[in-house]
């Protein structure tokens, strides 16, 4: 039988959990309206802290770019020769709720209660709709006070990560490879790669820190594309309107009205593709609805993009003055076509997980992540459990524990390459 080294975390002081406290306080919402890159400068604030945090573990070649993305490398420790591996999340926070001046909260020694938000009571993180919670009874989880979110979609991620490097700086009879460190903004606005140099970070394997669940590995997700839908109304003075007037604002209100209800988020789960408006703006004469198409291959994606064409065009056959404008927007495609030419590294991710004592479980994401890009980029990247739950919400949550076996799973993903190697 092979015995491959053990790593011992008995006697770790982790770091994960007062870095993670120390994250959240700091607003990063990113901003889908804005052109700029970072979308919000208060981005990099973060980014500064980050950045001098790995100076001080003595990663020398740390640094906050322009762009706000933050990079650095923890050099090899071995004479073999070994991929370079890297490690990334994301700094900003969903623009869907709140990030300004979060309060995390402690609930030490979690007994299955619900848990009532201290500011706001109204807020409750119930048992029952929350199932993951039943695998925390002892653990000691971490919510606000209810009137923001939190932000460990993916503040956990970055702590985890630091304090992996953090562990290795410690223990440095641990052998590994160049490990690569990449913090990106604008996530959560699907831009978190837009800037990413990728010949300066130059790693051959990824993995995002960006998942839920304890063990969870993903290594399918959706498939992804916007689309832009303007309507020129037509327009005249509402007291001579009679027969004229073809009001922009309803015409929308129509075409969201078609869209079949079996294929909205509200009513789709597992695999199932959505069609899902996320703003309308503008007045009688014209308005821009954005949506987001979502499936798990592409011809289903495209699929959708016509039938919400379709939708258009019917509706505004019924009105001889207007017209629309439908533009698509690639935004990213299922990670796993690239993952299933690189079977090594889930396999790597999963006996990671083994070693940390946990049951790894392979699982597709309704979503995407900075990995997603990465991948179609030439840099195969699946995603890793963060431990984060309830996200963009005022319910959101994690685990100090979860995240401890977070950084346990990464430490064990770098060793494991190196003795693969």
């Amino acid at each position: 039988m092979y015995l491959y080294p053990m790593i011992h975390f008995e006697k770790y002081a982790y770091t994960v959990s007062p870095r993670f406290l120390r994250y959240v306080k700091i607003d990063t919402q990113s901003n889908p309206n804005s052109n700029t890159t970072p979308s919000t400068e208060k981005q990099k604030n973060l980014g500064r802290l980050l950045t001098q945090e790995l100076l001080e573990l003595g990663l020398t070649d740390a640094h906050l770019d322009e762009h706000g993305y933050v990079y650095a490398t923890l050099p090899s420790n071995t004479n073999k020769k070994v991929p370079a591996v890297c490690f990334c999340s994301h700094m900003d926070t969903s623009p869907d709720c709140s990030g300004e001046n979060v309060h995390p909260v402690i609930h030490e020694k979690y007994q299955g209660q619900d848990i009532v938000l201290e500011k706001d009571q109204t807020q409750i993180i119930r048992f029952h709709e929350h199932p993951d919670l039943k695998n925390q009874i002892g653990n000691d989880i971490i919510t606000t006070d209810g009137t923001t979110l939190l932000g460990a979609d993916n503040k956990a991620g970055l702590a985890e990560i630091m304090d992996a490097i953090c562990f290795f700086t410690k223990h440095p009879e641990i052998k590994h490879g160049d490990i690569k460190i990449l913090f990106t903004p604008d996530e959560e606005i699907g831009r978190g790669v837009d800037k990413v140099d990728m010949k300066k970070l130059a790693a051959d394997v990824a993995y995002t820190v960006d998942g839920e669940s304890l063990g969870h590995i993903e290594n399918e997700t959706f498939s992804a594309d916007a689309v832009t839908l303007t309507i020129k109304g037509f327009s005249t003075h509402p007291g001579f309107a009679k027969n004229k007037m073809q009001h922009a604002i309803k015409i929308a209100a129509e075409i969201i009205h078609q869209i079949p209800k079996n294929k909205t988020p509200e009513t789709t789960e597992k695999k199932e593709p959505f069609m899902h408006p996320t703003s309308i703006i503008g007045g009688l004469e014209e308005v821009t609805i954005k949506f987001i198409i979502r499936a798990f291959d592409t011809p289903t994606l495209h699929a959708l993009e016509n039938e919400l064409k379709s939708i258009a065009q019917q509706v505004l056959s019924a009105y001889n003055k207007c017209s629309f404008t439908f533009e698509v927007h690639e935004q990213y495609r299922n990670f796993k076509e690239v993952l299933d030419k690189n079977p090594e590294i889930i396999e790597y991710a999963v006996e990671a997980v083994k070693r940390a004592g946990v049951q790894p479980v392979l699982s597709s994401i309704r979503g995407g992540t900075d990995g997603s890009r990465l991948s179609f980029m030439g840099l195969p990247c699946p995603n890793i459990f963060a431990g984060e739950h309830a996200f963009h919400s005022k319910q959101e949550w994690v685990s100090i524990q979860d995240m401890q076996k977070a950084v346990q799973t990464i430490v064990h993903i770098a060793s494991i390459w190196e003795e693969k190697a």
